[in-house]
């Protein structure tokens, strides 16, 4: 039960880092598409209106979150629509809405991948993402030519494109490729090696890195350092997935090397998962520590996620619970949202403080008035803890 959990934890939080959430682009709709076929990316549209609350909420909570950035930056061109206003008029005689938010997954032809009515939090939001992504699989336009004999350059290189687009398996092509150049330094091949180094274990990675400088002057240092991150983050999901000490090992090692820069974060946050996969409580512990006290050191929303999380896998430990306890405060010092004190007061109360416990509850009841389905949520907890 543990692995599931925690996999679905990866899911949403072993993505790239992004400083403010989402970046939106501002421009034209036209613009936005000639964007999007420039970049070979899927357009995500957040068609609103100013009035709306779960608009705003998820404006301020879900749109800004580090992870939530991370991978809608990487993956998408990312429009905020004012549906009430001239262009979102003009928008909704093609895309019509019928609540608010519509969230949209769009092509750069116009097409319509994925259409969702709906406020989402964080997790929900990624995986929409995600979904929207797989939706568009342009592998098998390459496939066909590929299993006819096509081994071209560009043939080759468009289909391990299409392939990691669509989240499938591209390492084999990608090897038996390699396998076939005498000269990995041209410039179509240290493009290719680029692309096809998707997971850190893998010799792809290791000529991808032997070739780091020639491959940063043909893109950038930027875009060869994201995908040193892309890869370490893969192999050690990888690790987590199948409890390897090895593929962990290696993920770790080779951040450290390739990307020193970010190394530390990244060895404390796969630490923490790989520990916790494995069942080494103590080490996922002192790993937490660690998390708290530098990465989310005065944040109070990887605070708040880091009690829960805790919380959510141990909830018999005392020692755990009270960690998680400690965070949680912390982030109730740190922020002033509803959902910070309702987390704390149910880790008081797990910790067998009640009084305080029913302060703090009432303080997020207080803070959360007007959001009904919230108030009903801390009210029952209210509730509970006047039983206990």
């Amino acid at each position: 039960m543990r692995i599931s959990i925690l996999l679905l934890f990866i899911l949403t939080t072993f993505q790239i880092q992004a400083q403010n959430g989402i970046d939106f682009f501002h421009g034209t709709w036209e613009e936005a598409l000639a964007e999007a076929k420039a970049q070979d990316k899927l357009i995500f549209v957040d068609a609103y209106a100013v009035w709306c609350g779960p608009c705003k909420r998820m404006a301020k909570n879900v749109f800004t979150n580090d992870e939530v950035g991370g991978f809608y930056n990487k993956n998408f061109i990312n429009m905020k629509i004012d549906m009430e206003k001239t262009m979102g008029r003009k928008f909704g005689k093609k895309y019509p809405v019928s609540a608010f938010p519509t969230l949209m997954y769009i092509d750069a032809k116009g097409e319509m991948v994925h259409k969702v009515k709906g406020a989402q939090k964080v997790e929900g939001f990624i995986k929409l993402g995600k979904f929207a992504l797989g939706k568009v699989d342009n592998s098998k336009d390459f496939a066909e030519a590929y299993e006819k004999g096509d081994r071209s350059p560009d043939l080759v290189y468009n289909y391990v494109k299409a392939l990691n687009k669509a989240g499938k398996p591209s390492l084999n092509i990608a090897n038996e490729y390699v396998r076939s150049q005498k000269d990995l330094t041209t410039k179509e091949n240290l493009k290719f090696l680029l692309e096809a180094a998707t997971e850190a274990d893998s010799r792809i990675f290791d000529l991808m890195v032997e070739n780091k400088s020639a491959i940063e002057k043909l893109t950038s240092k930027e875009e060869v350092k994201n995908k040193i991150e892309q890869a370490c983050l893969k192999t050690a999901t990888k690790a987590v997935e199948f409890q390897s000490a090895d593929l962990h090992k290696e993920a770790v090692s080779k951040m450290k090397k390739h990307y020193p820069e970010k190394a530390d974060q990244f060895v404390v946050q796969s630490e923490m998962k790989f520990c916790l996969a494995c069942g080494d409580d103590k080490k996922y512990l002192k790993a937490c520590a660690k998390y708290a006290k530098k990465d989310a050191k005065g944040d109070p929303k990887k605070l708040n996620s880091l009690a829960e999380t805790i919380a959510q896998n141990f909830p018999k430990d005392e020692k755990a619970l009270k960690q998680a306890e400690k965070y949680a405060k912390q982030a109730t010092e740190k922020g002033s949202e509803f959902t910070y004190f309702y987390t704390y007061a149910n880790l008081l109360l797990q910790n067998g403080k009640k009084d305080k416990a029913l302060e703090v509850a009432n303080k997020s009841l207080a803070m959360a008035k007007g959001n009904r389905g919230n108030e009903s949520r801390i009210k029952r907890l209210i509730s509970m803890i006047e039983k206990s």
